[in-house]
């Protein structure tokens, strides 16, 4: 039903019919994506159920880009509203790209530049945008409020604190959670928080920031954003690189706001980062744990770093000792081990596909990987008893196999695979692209797929997934 509707929808916009339709990986929603390809057009074809949720996005997006926000534009809605397409802005996000760009452990001078390049943009939401804002239509609350706070905090409580067996006294720990919501809300709360400002929703096209998932955004205070991007767990910033980026922000945002007061902001900032962490490790308990999303699961033990360096720092400006001590014996939790288990497995990806149909994306999470074309090998294809065989049959394999020129690429290939899988294991990445293509995606790129999974996938710790696009064919 969804494929059949988001079909119907590209089809009546563009005028064209649909190429392809691949599902987009599992995000922290229940959004469904999908990546819609035509003969000259491209789009983003989301799914959700959640009507309001829905409308407040489609609200949002109007907004912000009539306030010139670089968010992705909607081409079409459903007329029941669950349905719409959405502009492609391509698969680099800030994220993968940092992932690239930043490969040794040192903190890179790009990666300080793109920093500095989002925070710049930052106000923009933050300030222009609050203006004109109607925050009633704003989901699922209209602002930041004591209500909001409340929640994250439970959602912490209930799907990580419980579920570490962290001993608690219910009504002392009620205490802390009041006394920490009074004291956010004291904050100057007149502008708009996009909630999950984080690397993996700004994409980088066209060398331009574009920012998606915003559809949570509401009024608020000014520290919950940049808490939201500086404390992000899996990009492990340092804290010398926090308090240079914090403050850039000051400086940044002292020149849009005339009244700005940087040590009112700093009074209230790290309880913004508190509560910004612990409804971060809630969604990772709630998403990963009981909805199995592994790659929830992976970001936990960064978040207790995050959350041990701010209980250390002495930096929080409220008294709040049953969370502390919960906090504490957080650390120390045996259970810890249950909740999550590191994956030091590492995948390789191997695919097979057509050129005729495009390369296909990679959607690993540092991205990268190999891109192999294998049209300059002798091509089975043009061979009519071969024709309606593909590189798994054994008649195109054993012709395969008679040609020294494909043999001689797939040594240089197997080399350069190996090198860089102890490379990865080395980094402690988890996957690994590598995609073969040729003419029609059936003969050369399906048997050197074959070959190179068959090579790997006698090698110990290492899991292969084999993906052949144009067969449709997915073998573990």
């Amino acid at each position: 039903m969804i494929r059949s509707g988001l079909t119907k929808l590209f089809s009546d916009f563009f005028g064209e019919g649909v190429i392809s339709i691949v599902p987009m990986p599992e995000s922290g929603s229940n959004r469904n994506y999908y990546r819609i390809t035509g003969k000259s057009h491209s789009a983003i074809g989301i799914y959700n159920s959640d009507l309001r949720e829905n409308e407040a996005y489609f609200y949002l997006t109007e907004q912000l880009r009539d306030n010139d926000l670089n968010v992705p534009l909607i081409y079409s809605i459903h007329h029941d509203r669950n349905f719409y397409l959405m502009e492609d802005l391509g698969d680099v996000t800030m994220y993968s790209w940092l992932r690239t760009n930043n490969f040794t452990d040192e903190f890179s001078p790009e990666a300080m530049k793109m920093y500095k390049r989002v925070i710049d943009e930052m106000p923009k939401f933050q300030i222009h945008a609050a203006r004109n804002l109607d925050f009633s239509k704003c989901y699922p609350r209209a602002e930041f409020d004591a209500q909001s706070v409340m929640w994250d905090l439970n959602y912490f409580k209930y799907y990580f604190l419980k579920l570490a067996g962290v001993t608690i006294d219910e009504q002392y720990l009620q205490d802390d959670f009041e006394s920490l919501t009074d004291f956010l809300l004291e904050a100057d709360r007149n502008f708009f928080i996009y909630r999950d400002f984080q690397s993996r929703n700004i994409m980088i096209h066209d060398d331009r920031l574009y920012f998606i998932d915003f559809q949570g955004g509401r009024k608020g205070a000014l520290q919950y954003d940049p808490a939201s991007l500086l404390f992000e767990a899996k990009t492990h910033l340092s804290g010398d690189i926090r308090n240079e980026l914090i403050e850039y922000y000051i400086t940044v945002i002292s020149h849009k706001l005339k009244k700005f007061n940087s040590s009112d902001f700093l009074h209230y900032y790290h309880g913004y980062v508190l509560i910004r962490i612990l409804q971060a490790m809630g969604a990772y308990g709630y998403r990963g744990y009981f909805e199995r999303k592994s790659y929830f699961l992976q970001s936990i033990p960064p978040a207790l770093e995050n959350l041990s360096g701010i209980l250390q720092s002495g930096t929080l400006q409220v008294h709040l000792p049953e969370l502390y001590k919960a906090l504490s014996g957080l650390m120390q939790s045996s259970k810890i081990d249950e909740l999550y288990v590191k994956d030091e497995q590492l995948t390789l990806v191997i695919r097979s596909f057509s050129y005729k149909k495009g390369i296909p994306p990679d959607y690993t999470e540092h991205g990268g990987g190999f891109i192999f074309d294998c049209r300059g090998l002798p091509n089975p294809g043009r061979h009519e008893r071969y024709q309606q065989l593909t590189g798994r049959n054994k008649e195109v394999a054993d012709f395969l196999g008679r040609e020294k020129q494909v043999d001689k690429f797939l040594q240089y290939v197997f080399v350069l695979i190996n090198d860089t899988l102890k490379t990865y294991r080395q980094r402690g990445f988890t996957r690994l692209s590598v995609a073969f293509g040729c003419t029609g995606g059936q003969h050369r790129s399906v048997y050197c797929a074959e070959k190179l999974k068959d090579m790997i996938v006698k090698q110990p710790g290492i899991k292969v997934l084999l993906y052949h696009r144009e067969l449709n064919d997915t073998i573990n």
